[in-house]
């Protein structure tokens, strides 16, 4: 799996000796879903057992790779989180014993000291390893020590199971960058000496926000995924509506937090008709819409419904209330693009940047014409969050097509398919452009 891959094995000591496999094994691709299901709660073991987050995600990270090349040859084990809790404290004993050879006494002394001292479980703690550290893990990471976009990063990183290079293409920056941006965050979580536990009610609202937008990102990268041959991964969108939903179990009362599961939910609940039988990508707007998830609708559209009537209003709630209109839409041409004109306006005043220009822009097409969006799209070219972004190329496109200039729509088709590095949209957005060339725009 990717994520693993990047761990450097530097291994001491005699060759760990995994508990026994079981016959029937899975393939790569159930063992990646897995593993990335059981990362949180085996983390979340290992440090209130062990202490120190980042030794405790290195060793995690090893056990990850050793399960990532054996397990699809020999097996999944009957206890896998255990398998992974074996094999990975195994890695933190090897890495005690590297020390004390190369520090001696005072090291000795160091690793000999109780892990709880560093992260004491609370008195709510299970220490059994069975309970599920998820959330506590995303406050954890979610530590006012750390800027905004480490917390991010961080989070992504050690509980939303994403590659190096997956958050760094989220961030816009190279990849070198942000490997460094994680290494620190680490070593300031380390630094910090915080307990292993919930915060308290007060500290939970001061790190809502960056919590609420690590949720967010994670069910971005898993409903149109940045890279690879599938447009979309189950795994991180169902383990974000599951998170959303664990951390509305905490804070009922919060609209925020109501409105992030709601706008889930609702966008989620289009995934069956978002691609052809075979992977090819199908718009919002061709969708058989008999096919969307009628239950998930329902229960988002009362979500928000309920969200808004208790203010304050929030940027999460404003995206939800569009995919609700979205949703309650029984063809495309029903659409009601006035209202989601509107709320885009709205949207851009909460929280404004560089997306949601570009989602203002489409809506601003539908109900003022091409040339509307298209102005809207000229104040991004400057902007470098998003001026070499694919998308960014591929709204002006549709929008060029759209205003009858299909020479101009078919360079920026083509320029979107070079810059993306997602199987299914490059097809898409190739297929776009040669359907301009099959028209005799050449």
């Amino acid at each position: 799996m990717g994520r693993v891959s990047e761990v450097a094995s530097t291994r001491v000591g005699p060759p760990v000796a995994p508990p026994a496999l079981p016959s029937g094994a899975p393939d790569a691709e159930q063992v990646d879903a897995l593993l990335r299901r059981l990362t949180p709660q085996v983390l979340g073991t290992l440090i209130r057992r062990h202490g120190g987050f980042d030794a405790c995600e290195d060793a995690l990270q090893e056990a990850l790779l050793d399960a990532a090349l054996t397990w699809p040859e020999q097996g999944t084990p009957e206890q896998p989180s255990a398998w992974l809790i074996t094999v990975a404290s195994r890695r933190l004993v090897d890495q005690h014993r590297s020390e004390r050879a190369r520090r001696r006494r005072e090291i000795a002394v160091a690793a000999m000291t109780p892990a709880d001292e560093v992260f004491a479980p609370g008195p709510d703690q299970d220490p059994s390893g069975d309970r599920d550290d998820t959330l506590v893990l995303l406050f954890l990471c979610c530590h006012p020590a750390l800027t905004p976009p480490s917390q991010l990063a961080l989070t992504l990183r050690a509980v939303g199971g994403l590659t190096t290079a997956q958050i760094a293409r989220g961030f816009l920056v190279p990849e070198a960058t942000m490997a460094q941006r994680i290494s620190r965050a680490r070593q300031r979580i380390k630094n910090s000496a915080t307990p292993f536990r919930l915060p308290a009610a007060a500290q939970q609202a001061e790190r809502l926000p960056i919590v609420l937008h690590v949720l967010y990102l994670i069910f971005n990268e898993g409903y149109a995924a940045s890279s690879g041959a599938d447009l979309h991964r189950a795994e991180l969108t169902g383990e974000a509506i599951r998170l959303a939903r664990t951390l509305r179990d905490l804070r009922p009362e919060d609209g925020e937090v109501a409105g992030l599961l709601a706008l889930m939910l609702l966008t989620e609940s289009r995934r069956p008709a978002r691609t052809r039988p075979d992977g090819a990508l199908v718009l919002l707007k061709d969708q058989d819409r008999r096919l969307w998830d009628q239950a998930a609708i329902a229960e988002g559209v009362t979500l928000i419904t309920d969200a808004l009537a208790r203010p304050p209003l929030g940027p999460y709630q404003v995206q939800a209330a569009i995919a609700a209109v979205h949703a309650e839409a029984a063809c495309a041409e029903d659409t009601d693009w006035p209202q989601i004109l509107a709320l885009y306006g709205l949207l851009e005043r909460l929280a404004p940047n560089p997306m949601v220009t570009l989602n203002h822009a489409i809506a601003a097409a539908m109900v003022r014409g091409p040339q509307a969006g298209l102005d809207l799209l000229a104040h991004l070219d400057s902007d470098d969050r998003i001026a070499r972004h694919h998308r960014l190329a591929a709204v002006r496109g549709h929008l060029l097509e759209t205003a009858g200039d299909r020479a101009a729509a078919r360079a920026a088709y083509r320029l979107a398919a070079e810059r993306t590095t997602s199987a299914p949209e490059r097809r898409y957005l190739t297929g776009c452009a040669e359907r301009l060339a099959d028209d005799g725009i050449r």
